[in-house]
């Protein structure tokens, strides 16, 4: 297959999303090719996270279509584990064991789930974890680590299971200020080395350095789908101008 016949990563198609009577996602329509770097803006409460955890099906759609790598989202069961071991995923909080230390954490999934030998998958997680720049803190545990760390070890678990598209829902909104910018550095790198990764985040500076393109999301809608340049140079839409108005300025 040529990458122009290719299934895309991502593709979205119709996807409706209701919380109660609230209509969270509208009709959404996506497609993310496979090395894309896609970042997602928008005011909060716009459908940002949900947009993100629809696609490895942590909240389910009412209709529409999601596929990854051309294959339909399935409901449960193995099927689904097989596809989310596919899609990794890096949320705000970290979510690591507490009990185990940073190697044995990035080394958990791939002998559970891929059933890869301990001392293979401790070579990956040291290479992982150097990678983004912790080796030397693999023996500690997590309450021993700053916040951007922990992260940073999040990161090299959502890698080990060698994942086709990493998904990243504010990864760094929980963080304090000094401690975004060695996050988003792990980042900007992946993304250069061709991950293809959807990422909502409010860092404006990522998404003009790291994005091949810029979805602008308002009440559960794609208002804008362009490159950087042209989303903070010339925003088409009032509600993105506005946006943009907003934390520009400070």
């Amino acid at each position: 297959m040529t990458a122009a016949s290719a299934p895309p990563m991502i593709r979205m198609a119709g996807v409706d999303k209701f919380f109660g009577p609230l209509h969270v996602l509208k009709n959404v329509q996506l497609e993310v090719p496979k090395g894309q770097v896609v970042v997602v803006l928008g005011p909060s409460g716009s459908g940002k996270s949900t947009l993100c955890r629809t696609i490895n099906r942590l909240e389910p759609i009412d209709s529409g279509v999601i596929e990854v790598d051309g294959q339909p989202l399935p409901a449960e069961g193995k099927e689904l584990a097989r596809l989310r071991a596919d899609v990794g995923m890096v949320f705000q909080s970290f979510n690591l064991f507490a009990h185990k230390t940073i190697v044995e954490n990035v080394m958990l999934a791939p002998t559970k789930v891929r059933k890869i030998p301990a001392a293979e998958a401790r070579k990956t997680a040291m290479e992982l974890l150097e990678r983004v720049g912790i080796a030397n803190q693999a023996d500690k545990f997590p309450a021993q680590l700053s916040g951007g760390q922990q992260q940073r070890v999040a990161i090299a678990r959502s890698l080990a299971m060698k994942p086709k598209v990493m998904l990243f829902d504010e990864p760094t909104s929980a963080l304090d200020p000094e401690m975004v910018q060695e996050v988003l550095d792990v980042m900007t790198s992946l993304a250069k080395e061709g991950m293809t990764m959807l990422v909502v985040t409010h860092e404006m500076g990522f998404a003009r350095k790291a994005a091949d393109r810029v979805i602008f999301m308002a009440d559960g809608e794609v208002v804008e789908d362009s490159t950087p340049e042209e989303f903070f140079s010339a925003p088409k839409s009032n509600r993105a101008k506005d946006f943009l108005g907003k934390i520009l300025t400070h």
